[in-house]
């Protein structure tokens, strides 16, 4: 049976969790593939808000099983701290799956983050400081520690002591911190952990196949997006690991032949947070603007997200990496009050025009967005069901992002609930 991707098409915050939650309903297994709890996504689902940062959106269907795979870095106190919300919320965990390869994110992890950011001064990257980083670090140098690892007590010690064994090293003498005891650690964790997660712990590869060769129907959710991707974004100011659609095949344990369906997300306009360079962002009233109607604030950390017109630049991009066979666009209702919008088709780079994205950082940094004007369409979007319904400024908007991106536009969002959403490709020529 063929799967479904939902992948992030800017430097994430695109409204991944509206479309994959809109999709799950169809769906019988969902499964995140990357990333950690540095990206949260909110669902807005009657007239409640569920802020998630590990489980997958689909656990908000009862039908649903929801996977973590092996590709993800897992807090367990975080997980299990979020599985509780969920249950004091009225949502049944107990058909969460955890890949029993997925990397643990351990409490060290987070004190390394923490300071290894402070160290970069001015030249910091602008991570979440979660210990997502580190997690993925001692993954690649292969002392990582993996959910599975929890199951046998004398293994996860013996590990948990060599790793620490090197990270206290590092801690003392670089940063002048005091050891961490690896002996408290692994009793706090096993005590506090071990059970809870023992019944959710799985061989995810397996179940996910077993699905995909049902009649099962199964959705893949990244976290972040393609821009934040480790090896085709936007270097070093990115996560460490693969949201894009290629990330699902080695993050889910699947070969590409199953993605056959890959929507990308895109907001109606960009948001970055931390540091990188941002062509189209706005330091003016109109980036106030989206930043406020769009409550441009990270649902982790709070923090401010910075502002900038839609680049279609990036989007066409995005549908090579991605493979793309449609894309979807939130938030069009917040530029609602605007007299004017603005599409980037392309950069100005030592006074040449160029359409694609530059592979060299120092030619991004220097580009100069080159704008397609169009008048705004001021009118109240948000109650707007029917594509037809749409002022002929927002088809006009719509249609030149399809023109430039080369893929159909497929569903619009105009508000965060889960019915402000509109079939547009089916409706609007």
């Amino acid at each position: 049976m063929p799967a479904t991707v939902v992948v992030g098409t800017q430097w994430g915050d695109e409204g991944k969790g509206k479309f994959t939650d809109l999709l799950a309903k169809d769906m019988t297994m969902v499964v995140r593939y990357q990333g950690g709890h540095n990206a949260g996504h909110t669902l807005v689902v009657g007239g409640e808000k569920f802020a998630l940062q590990l489980v997958p959106s689909g656990v908000l269907y009862s039908h649903i099983t929801p996977v973590i795979g092996n590709g993800v870095v897992v807090d367990p106190f975080v997980l299990l701290s979020e599985m509780q919300m969920l249950t004091d919320r009225g949502i049944d965990c107990s058909k969460l799956k955890v890949s029993g390869n997925a990397h643990l994110i351990l409490p060290y992890h987070q004190v390394y983050d923490e300071l290894h950011e402070r160290s970069l001064g001015s030249s910091q990257l602008g991570t979440t400081r979660r210990g997502i980083g580190p997690a993925y670090a001692d993954k690649a140098l292969r002392v990582g520690i993996r959910v599975q690892d929890l199951l046998d007590e004398a293994i996860f010690r013996k590990k948990l002591g060599l790793v620490l064994g090197h990270t206290n090293k590092v801690l003392s003498a670089v940063f002048d911190r005091e050891p961490i005891n690896a002996e408290e650690l692994a009793d706090r964790v096993l005590d506090e952990c071990l059970e809870k997660l023992r019944p959710h712990i799985a061989d995810t590869v397996t179940l996910v196949h077993e699905e995909l060769e049902s009649t099962g129907k199964v959705l893949f959710e990244g976290a972040q997006a393609t821009f934040l991707d480790l090896d085709h974004g936007t270097y070093p100011f990115v996560t460490s690991s693969s949201p894009s659609a290629g990330g699902a095949c080695t993050g889910a344990g699947v070969g590409p032949r199953y993605l056959q369906r890959i929507m990308g997300v895109a907001k109606a306009y960009v948001t970055r947070v931390g540091s990188g360079p941002f062509p189209t962002e706005l330091f003016d009233e109109v980036g106030d603007h989206l930043v406020e109607v769009g409550q441009e604030f990270g649902t982790n950390t709070g923090r401010r997200r910075r502002p900038g017109w839609i680049d279609t630049v990036m989007l066409r991009h995005a549908v090579r990496l991605n493979s793309l066979t449609e894309l979807s666009i939130t938030k069009l209702d917040v530029l609602d009050k605007l007299d004017t919008v603005k599409i980037c088709t392309g950069y100005e780079i030592d006074g040449q025009m160029v359409t694609s994205m530059p592979y060299h950082q120092s030619e991004l940094h220097a580009a100069k967005p080159v704008y397609v004007e169009l008048p705004g369409w001021q009118q109240d979007l948000t109650q707007i069901t029917e594509a037809a319904d749409l002022p002929a400024e927002a088809k006009a908007f719509l249609a030149e992002i399809e023109k430039q991106v080369g893929v159909p536009i497929g569903l619009v969002s105009t508000g965060p609930g889960r019915k402000q959403v509109i079939e547009f490709s089916d409706q609007h020529a």
